[in-house]
């Protein structure tokens, strides 16, 4: 029998060296390429890396000794802290390098892209909490995004993570006001949410000592792409209520000003992502499209709305973001320590539920948000660590509840957001034995392809012995076919008389198709942008924050959702259904699917989002998470039995991050 307990095989001398992994990860994942780009990488220096498929171990397990194990191992003996033990170990070779190869420049553009898309969002979504309760303010968001970038960083498993203030969470919070807000003798709103905090902590540690975090090896892409649906949905949502709101709180002349502003700066961002994917200009000016889009958007909106006639409009009372007059100071002038152990005994108990409901949401949403984020598409090399970092947030969440600001969650979309925004483009190479990406070649290059490709074969059984069956001319002419052949190739590829190597180069080049190479694997993107936020906190730059129009946040809330419903997978799907088959390509994977289970597999999806979306508007909010968390079973043991067959259903749903990923919490269903 072979052994679980196996190193990761050696790369070439021209690859970088891994630490070794522990025995609890023995799939295999990805190899990084073996020309991987040199630090600093600019956008004047592309990479040339071939895509390298899984690497398949001699080493592996076989299924009958995975059966074994299984029967041998208990239903109710649980290691405790297993999980946690070997994300650390896993993760800990790898501390230095996460470190070190942020000197790259994927990191400059990816720390302003997340730190607007993280920030302002955010602050846009307690504008609901600022407004209506009273008690949180700017500074209250901005800190708990730096507590959550802080400690991701320099504790994290996957530093990728982007952590910040969510809807869902804003929701949680403002049903709970509505709920005690009229009632009399109730408690005191900031200490009961510390004692919600608190017990939400520790079922969060509960869950991480106890390995609960493997169930995510039963979450599909049907629940991520049903709850994403629903996050993006969300931020389109509350884009319409801050346009909306600014009819009852400035003029109506400057109530229009907001929706142009939230119109613009919804069109512009994809505008540039449609530039960034055209053939116009450069690769290089399209990269930067992609990369500071939505930066310049922010910054040309917020100036637009202060030149010219617009000034007088733009400084009403209501119409930007509310400000404290003095740094570092929370809302209502209290102490930033909320003394929750003060509360009455009886709602110490009523606050039970109401975490435990929070500790659901907090499962499914922080877990999914990482999963995400280390989706197959992305090239990651490097361990997670999701018990590691579930029983971090329980940790984040109880501070949040000390100093009497929103606890911080994983954020969709800016998690995998944020992953995308560091990742390596390089060229496809030409050889099929270096990669797997489907290429759409030319039909003379694939006929020549093919054609050598059948004689090397034949040569091969000439040399072997197994060419008996062919006759000694034939022999003869199979030879003199291949060298002809051969000879065409070369002679394709050589560059013309005056034509130097480099411009034949730079044509091959753009012949090939960019595809993702590497991820920029390291902390410091995710820090930056935390440190950002706190020194937002300190006045002169509050001020400029507070210069921002809220119609500018509300077209940065239509042009996320809209975007995250435009990639969605549930998107996708009625997109094909009303789509002509003839615009379709001819290796769509959905084309092996009959369109009756695609629509009733949609219709579920939908069903799912609508009943989530509709809670959410009632005082029943309180319980969504439940919601969430249904999907699951939902998709486990009830869409298996509506007429699917395995083969339809391994099409329409599917693993959402690679095996290697998904080892680290059992492997995946």
């Amino acid at each position: 029998m072979t052994s679980t307990h196996h190193r990761r095989p050696s790369h070439s001398s021209t690859s970088h060296n891994l630490p070794p992994l522990s025995p609890s990860i023995s799939r295999p994942r990805p190899i990084p390429p073996t020309n991987p780009p040199e630090p600093p990488l600019t956008l004047l220096h592309s990479t040339t890396s071939p895509i390298t498929p899984y690497r398949t171990s001699s080493h592996a397990p076989r299924e009958d000794d995975d059966e074994k194990g299984k029967r041998k191992r208990k239903w109710w003996r649980v290691r405790l802290g297993s999980g946690m033990y070997n994300d650390i170990r896993n993760r800990i070779p790898w501390y230095i390098s996460d470190w070190t190869d942020a000197w790259n420049y994927r990191v400059i553009p990816s720390t302003w892209f997340i730190f607007f898309a993280n920030v302002l969002p955010g602050l846009a979504f307690s504008l609901d909490l600022i407004e209506t309760t009273g008690q949180y303010g700017v500074q209250e968001v901005l800190l708990s995004s730096f507590m959550a970038a802080f400690v991701a960083s320099f504790l994290g498993g996957q530093p990728l993570l982007i952590s910040g203030v969510t809807g869902p969470i804003t929701v949680f919070n403002k049903t709970i006001y509505d709920i005690f807000e009229n009632k009399e003798n109730g408690p005191n709103y900031l200490h009961f949410i510390g004692w919600t905090y608190l017990w939400a902590a520790i079922f969060h540690w509960v869950a991480a000592v106890m390995n609960a975090v493997q169930g995510l090896r039963y979450v599909t892409r049907f629940s991520c792409d049903t709850f994403g649906f629903y996050v993006a949905a969300v931020y389109v949502q509350y884009g319409i209520q801050v346009v909306t709101r600014q009819f009852g709180q400035t003029s109506t002349p400057s109530a229009f000003l907001g929706i142009i502003l939230a119109i613009l700066t919804l069109v512009l961002p994809h505008y540039f992502n449609s530039l960034a994917k055209s053939g116009y200009i450069n690769k290089h000016f399209r990269r930067f499209c992609a990369d500071y889009g939505m930066p310049i958007t922010i910054i040309a909106m917020t100036g637009l709305a202060y030149w010219g006639r617009f000034d007088q409009y733009v400084l009403e009372n209501g119409m930007t973001l509310p400000t404290t007059p003095t740094s570092f100071q929370p809302a209502s002038d209290r102490p930033w320590l909320v003394r929750f152990w003060q509360l009455e005994g009886k709602w110490v108990g009523i606050a039970l539920p109401f975490g435990f409901v929070l500790f659901i949401l907090f499962y499914f949403d922080a877990n999914v948000s990482s999963l995400i984020a280390q989706g197959s598409e992305y090239p990651l090399r490097k361990p997670p660590g999701f018990h590691w970092d579930f029983f971090l947030l329980g940790i984040t969440t109880f501070i949040a509840g000390l100093l009497g600001i929103p606890a911080p969650n994983g954020l969709i979309p800016q998690a995998p957001l944020h992953t995308a925004s560091l990742v390596v483009m390089g060229y496809e190479d030409d050889s099929a034995t270096s990669s797997t990406t489907a290429i759409s070649p030319t039909p003379e290059r694939s006929s020549l392809d093919r054609r050598e490709t059948q004689m090397d074969i034949q040569l091969g059984e000439m040399e072997n012995g197994n060419g008996n069956n062919l006759s000694k001319a034939e022999q003869n002419g199979l030879k003199r076919r291949t060298s002809i052949t051969t000879n065409e190739i070369r002679r394709r590829d050589r560059p013309t008389e005056g034509e130097d190597i480099t411009t034949r180069n730079t044509k091959r080049d753009e012949d090939r198709r960019e595809v993702p190479v590497a991820v920029v694997e390291q902390r410091v993107s995710n820090l930056a942008q935390g440190c950002l936020c706190l020194i937002l906190m300190t006045k002169p730059f509050e001020h400029v924050l507070g210069l921002i129009p809220k119609g500018v946040l509300a077209g940065l809330f239509w042009y996320m959702g809209s975007d995250a419903l435009l990639t969605s997978g549930v998107t996708a799907k009625i997109l094909y259904l009303i789509k002509d088959k003839r615009a379709t390509s001819p290796s769509e994977p959905l084309h092996n699917v009959r369109k009756s289970r695609i629509l009733w597999f949609t219709i579920i999806e939908l069903i799912g989002f609508g009943a989530t979306f509709a809670i959410t508007q009632t005082i029943a909010a309180i319980g969504f998470p439940i919601i969430i968390m249904l999907l699951v079973p939902l998709r486990i043991l009830i869409v298996p039995r509506l007429g699917f067959s395995e083969d339809e259903l391994a099409i329409l749903d599917g693993a959402v991050a690679s095996p290697f990923t998904m080892e680290s919490v059992g492997g995946s269903i």
